[in-house]
Formats: structure tokens, sequence, C-alpha cells
């Protein structure tokens, strides 16, 4: 089992989704940002390190929001923990992925999603919290 934390951004109704590279595993699929935990680390301070990593910018990370396991039959079974991105200090550079944009919460379903983010993608769009949004 891998664990894995990812970083839900929302922000006026739209939720920041980036798109793996088209060299790597799983080419140009759409996905939340987030990596690996590593040896002795926290989902959040895992979530922390990584979007300070790919993105360039210090966070606060909130509430779990969902939480899913996933088996990918050539890379192994993945537990994903999804938080919430509570605040972002300074703009977000893409720093590790083909590209990143803000998505509106109507159009993520039309996204060319990893399997794995589905059921979380699911989720948002039909029980969203406006409330969750992060703040500046």
């Amino acid at each position: 089992m891998i664990s894995v934390a990812a970083g839900i951004i929302i922000r006026d109704g739209n939720v920041f989704l980036c798109r793996r590279r088209a060299d790597g595993p799983y080419p140009l699929k759409w996905e939340f940002p987030g990596g690996k935990l590593e040896p002795g680390e926290t989902p959040e301070e895992c979530l922390r390190r990584e979007l300070g990593e790919e993105l360039g910018s210090a966070t606060t990370i909130g509430p779990l929001y969902h939480r899913h396991s996933h088996a990918y039959p050539e890379a192994g079974t993945f537990d994903v923990s999804y938080y919430l991105v509570t605040s972002v200090s300074g703009p977000l550079r893409n720093r590790a992925f083909d590209r990143c944009q803000w998505v509106s919460l109507d159009d993520l379903p039309a996204f060319d999603i990893l399997e794995g983010n589905r059921d979380v993608v699911a989720k948002l769009t039909t029980s969203y919290a406006p409330s969750a949004t992060f703040t500046r």
C-alpha cells in the first residue's frame, strides 16, 4: 500500500487541477496536486511539502475531505487522503506538471481525470460546500 496526500484547492467555485507530463506514468491525465508520504511524515506534512515543491506556495492544510484506495494493476494500491487547502500564500506556480489550471466545478467531470481520483471528483460535483474555499 502506497500512502498519498492530495490537495483540493478551491476558489470562487473553481478547483485547481494539474495534468501529468506526457513522459511519465499515466501521461496527460488530470489530478489533484500532492504526492507520496515519506517515512515518518504525516499526510498533512507531506501535502504541505509537496505543494511547496510542485506549486511553489506555502499552504495551510485544512480538514480531510475524502479518503480512497485505488489499485492500479501495474503500479500497486494507493491509499489517497484528500485534504481541503484552506489558504495559499502567493501565486500557484507550476513546477512539476505539463499544465495546471483552474476548472469550474461544473466542468470538472469533462476532464480526463486519473482513474484513482474519480471518486473524489464525483463527491466534489455532487456535495461540495462553498464555505470550504480557501482564503488568500
